[in-house]
């Protein structure tokens, strides 16, 4: 009977621990998550700029080429 109080309470102890990993685990993987959150707020306007200064790009390659096809024509 010893041997099996021995190990139930072996079980018992390793299931705790284990529980209590996985636990530290989530509410790390949750923080992270958070700071990840966070930071894809903070690049919003980022990506918006972004997107505005490529369209100017592109409106002046289009410029560009249609200076250089009158200039081409001279």
């Amino acid at each position: 009977m010893t041997i099996e109080k021995k190990v139930s309470l072996a079980l018992l102890a390793a299931i705790i621990v284990e529980s209590a990993g996985g636990l530290l685990w989530a509410g790390a993987t949750i923080e992270r998550i958070d700071v990840l959150e966070r930071q894809s707020e903070q690049a919003e306007p980022v990506r918006e700029r972004l997107a505005r200064v490529e369209a100017q790009l592109e409106a002046m390659r289009t410029q560009l080429d249609r200076i250089e096809t009158k200039v081409e024509k001279l």
